[in-house]
């Protein structure tokens, strides 16, 4: 896979099962941040979306770079979806971040300090068929 135009169905159903996933992001010093995180995959929108808290390093970090990558790996099965991100503070966009977490997840805690990562996909890799 190369773009997300390009994904088969079952990469889009990977993508709304409930797994948590890796956000990684660039440090200052260029090495890599991975943190834990639940995101959702908006097809029609090839928008990957992280709620987080203001002034976290992740937010730091995509501030600083404009780039970022989740992936997500159950088994055999794994995706990696990466390209150009932003830190959405509208609060629409993060209504509408909140509201598909809960959607896939489950609701989140209320915070004041809430922001949403949002990533615009350019590069899909792995494989989401279980190998046979």
């Amino acid at each position: 896979m190369s773009t997300p135009r390009e994904l088969p169905p079952e990469a889009h159903a990977f993508l709304a099962e409930r797994h948590l996933g890796t956000l990684s992001t660039i440090r200052r010093d260029g090495t890599l941040h991975v943190c834990a995180v639940g995101f959702t995959w908006d097809a029609d929108a090839l928008l990957v979306r992280v709620i987080t808290r203001e002034g976290s390093q992740k937010v730091r970090n995509v501030e600083r770079t404009g780039r970022a990558a989740v992936a997500q790996v159950d088994g055999g099965r794994w995706l990696s979806l990466e390209g150009p991100a932003r830190v959405a503070r509208e609060p629409e966009a993060i209504a509408g971040a909140v509201a598909r977490y809960t959607t896939r997840y489950q609701e989140p805690r209320p915070s004041a300090e809430r922001v949403a990562i949002e990533i615009t996909v350019e590069r899909v890799l792995g494989r989401a068929a279980t190998p046979g």
